[in-house]
């Protein structure tokens, strides 16, 4: 390691604001709280106004690390131990005042607080619970702030900084236990799942102590989340989303945050990515997640041990129904609302207002456009009074070559001529990362 005997504290800023630009789980506060005039800020449910850097970091928030001194040896890790970098730390009274004097010139308006390990999770923890507790109760600064749970910390830590923060967050690391044990042997599934169970038994019963007493301190109000890195282990789509799916249902967790594996060490434990950062499937890991917990949808009905990978060139929610035609075309004017949120180009709100207007007359195409219906991909799925909007085949590679050339709807099935996709289709391909599902 790497240290200086002094440095400023703008040094220090660009240091551990770099240092923490790996850590994608950067979200708005999702929290109702209003200030109550003794203090300054206040946070709301739509969250951190978002602005986004050319590497998707949100800069919104004041995103940086406590410390990048750390006493584990990550392989994929920029603060592993093992790394020359210049090492160094903010002291809880700086990153206090730098986070309010950030806000005070409204370059932000909450903070996310990461941090390596340093000496000790119990020691590194406890200097996170002072800088916030300096910001709530010396400078009364009510609005958002996100805390990283250290693993292995003490219960009565985790408890302390869960009424001082909005949100906590244990990062999972890796979605599987062989992969942690690979390229982080000096962490455990247990110390990561330990703290991450407290913050649900904590939550739960806090709302119930909150029906009773209305004024009792709130803990972590905004829930917790996780992250996992892709690409780093071969672990496989269908992995990744049923352990995504068991965080959700067992921790009740708001949200997992999928990081694109970023090659930042050289270890022959590390994969070789001529192509850089899997971006792509972590795009489609994160609309699969939508479906997983909006729409209805199971891991094992996505993806299978047959089936372990997501297509690349469609989202989820097209492949799902491409591979299972048997359940369509859905009639818009008699599907219950479960079965339209399963169409592609149908979305929640969509859905809803379907079911609401069909009350008084039946739709039609026109009428979905404006509702808000994507009939670029609906239109191969859905009838309106038992009729198409155009000729459409239900088959398979007839929707998948529509879908995927261009996006445009057939006026007629005799524009499409029929074939085996070839290995050499695929340079003709567009995909549009920002497609919604």
């Amino acid at each position: 390691m790497i240290y200086k005997e002094s440095m400023s504290l703008m040094e220090k800023l660009e240091i551990l604001a770099d240092a923490a630009k790996y850590d994608v789980a950067c979200t708005s506060s999702g929290t109702d709280r209003k200030g109550d005039g003794s203090g300054i800020g206040n946070s709301i449910t739509p969250g951190i106004c978002h602005s986004f850097s050319g590497d998707g970091r949100c800069i919104s928030l004041l995103k940086v690390l406590y410390t990048n001194e750390c006493v584990f040896d990550c392989k994929y890790c920029a603060n592993r131990a093992s790394n020359d970098v210049v090492r160094t730390s903010f002291t809880p009274e700086e990153i206090s005042r730098l986070t309010i004097e950030f806000y005070r010139r409204n370059y932000i308006e909450g903070l996310f607080l990461s941090s390596g390990v340093k000496d000790s999770p119990d020691a590194t923890m406890e200097e996170l619970i002072r800088s916030a507790e300096i910001l709530r109760n010396q400078y009364h600064f009510q609005g958002y702030i996100h805390l990283k749970a250290i693993p292995g910390a003490s219960p009565e830590l985790i408890c302390r900084a869960g009424y001082l923060a909005d949100r906590m967050s244990v990062n999972l690391e890796l979605p599987t236990a062989e992969g942690l044990k690979k390229l982080a042997p000096h962490k455990s599934r247990q110390t990561i799942l330990r703290p991450m169970k407290q913050i649900q038994t904590v939550c739960e019963e806090n709302k119930r102590e909150l029906t009773v007493y209305r004024h009792a301190p709130e803990f972590v109000p905004a829930g917790q989340s996780t992250q996992m890195i892709i690409g780093a282990v071969g672990e496989s789509d269908f992995q990744i989303v049923s352990t995504a799916e068991a965080l959700y249902r067992k921790f009740s967790l708001k949200r997992v945050f999928y990081s694109a594996f970023v090659a930042v060490n050289e270890d022959k434990a590390l994969p070789v990515l001529p192509q850089g950062p899997p971006l792509l499937r972590e795009h489609r890991l994160y609309q699969a997640d939508w479906l997983l917990r909006f729409y209805g949808f199971r891991a094992e009905e996505l993806l299978s041990e047959e089936h372990p990978n997501f297509n690349l060139f469609l989202d989820p929610k097209c492949d799902w129904a491409i591979s299972h035609l048997q359940y369509f075309p859905v009639e818009i004017n008699k599907a219950d609302y479960r079965t339209l949120l399963r169409v592609p180009g149908i979305g929640e709100k969509s859905a809803r207002r379907i079911v609401g207007a069909r009350r008084y007359h039946s739709l039609d195409f026109p009428e979905l456009k404006k509702i808000g219906v994507v009939l670029k991909r609906a239109v191969y799925f859905i009838t309106c009074n038992g009729r198409q909007m155009y000729p459409i085949k239900l088959e398979e590679d007839y929707i998948v070559r529509n879908i995927m050339e261009s996006g445009r709807m057939p006026f007629s099935s005799s524009e499409v001529t029929y074939r085996q996709l070839s290995l050499f289709d695929d340079d003709k391909m567009i995909v549009d990362r920002n497609e919604v599902l």
